[in-house]
């Protein structure tokens, strides 16, 4: 079986990856698309780093079994179509058109669809899905749209634990693929007013077809100089965004983050303190967040197409990551085998 895999930090294309075989309780599917998420690149960059972390935070029982001296399976935001149902399973018939959140049931526990030296992910022809977990497409939604469904339920995600309200300014702080989907998801909850700032002009540009009613390019001068945000989201993920905000967000602000930062970052706590200023971390989704994503895609409420910057084969996957690197030509890049 072809598929595209991590090696020694490098994204190499194999045409020999043992034809995967469902057990009980799980399906064959064969993947439409698959779409190239942050998290991707920065496990390739920074793989051993990304382990130790994820240890550390999670304690030796939830850490991650990844040998980075072996190829590595990846590929979280798909969809596919069944092909074969395992031993005494239950399920949708052979053709549907599925995705699933980024989960493999089995008789041991569970294992993430994300980085792993054993369980496929979608940078390949074939993959396994568990039968329960898995949602028809609706509405004969293009599949390569449908893959877009984990990444943009990660931005519901976000605008649900900020409780914000439609009349309620919302400034989001960096307007990658994570900022995108949040404007996506105000713009359905019916946030009345979302501001996005971000260096880029493409990026800008790709936030108002999202939704975002203004603009703001930071280099210009700071949103906050503008905008009296009641709810900022930090989409970045760098070091000093987050003080930042507590300095100069106004009274009473609720901060989201959202961007990842990987690195040691400085805060004052001090102007959290004296502005009482609430601070939410939040990371994926939880499983009904995922359902209505697919939902608003399948009815129309959200418009993945601006999103999708460039399409590659498995054989183009490794340029694929190097060339998303440039914010002013793409935002996501989709791998279609």
């Amino acid at each position: 079986m072809r598929a595209s895999v991590l090696r020694d930090g490098r994204m190499v294309y194999r045409d020999d990856v043992p034809e995967p075989v469902p057990g009980p309780g799980q399906v064959l599917v064969g993947i439409r698309a698959c779409g190239i998420c942050g998290s991707d690149l920065h496990f390739a960059a920074h793989g051993d780093r990304v382990l130790e972390m994820t240890s550390d935070a999670a304690g030796a029982a939830g850490a991650m079994d990844v040998d980075l001296n072996r190829d590595i399976f990846m590929g979280h935001e798909f969809s596919a179509e069944i092909l074969e149902a395992g031993p005494d399973t239950d399920t949708h018939p052979a053709g549907t058109m599925v995705t699933s959140l980024p989960i493999l049931l089995s008789a041991k526990g569970f294992d993430p669809i994300v980085y792993s030296n054993n369980t496929l992910g979608g940078y390949g022809e074939r993959m396994l899905l568990s039968a329960p977990m898995l949602l028809p497409i609706p509405n004969g939604l293009d599949p390569r749209h449908a893959a877009l469904t984990e990444p943009m339920s990660v931005g519901l995600h976000a605008v649900n634990k900020s409780n914000i309200e439609r009349g309620e300014t919302a400034l989001v702080i960096g307007c990658g693929p994570i900022g995108i989907a949040i404007i996506a998801a105000l713009r359905l909850r019916g946030v009345e007013s979302i501001v996005a700032s971000d260096f880029s002009p493409a990026r800008r540009e790709l936030a108002t077809a999202m939704g975002a009613h203004q603009v703001l390019d930071p280099a210009q001068g700071s949103p906050f100089d503008s905008v009296r945000a009641r709810v900022v989201f930090e989409a970045v993920g760098v070091p000093g965004i987050i003080d930042d905000v507590l300095r100069r967000a106004r009274h009473g602000t609720r901060l989201v983050v959202a961007g990842v930062c990987m690195q040691p970052d400085e805060v004052h706590p001090f102007f959290a303190i004296a502005k009482e200023i609430n601070v939410q971390f939040v990371l994926a989704q939880i499983p009904e967040e995922f359902a209505e994503s697919l939902h608003a895609l399948a009815e129309g409420e959200i418009d993945v197409a601006p999103m999708i910057t460039g399409e590659v084969g498995l054989d183009a996957v490794g340029k694929a990551f190097d060339d998303l690197a440039d914010p002013e030509r793409h935002c996501k890049i989709l791998v279609t085998p």
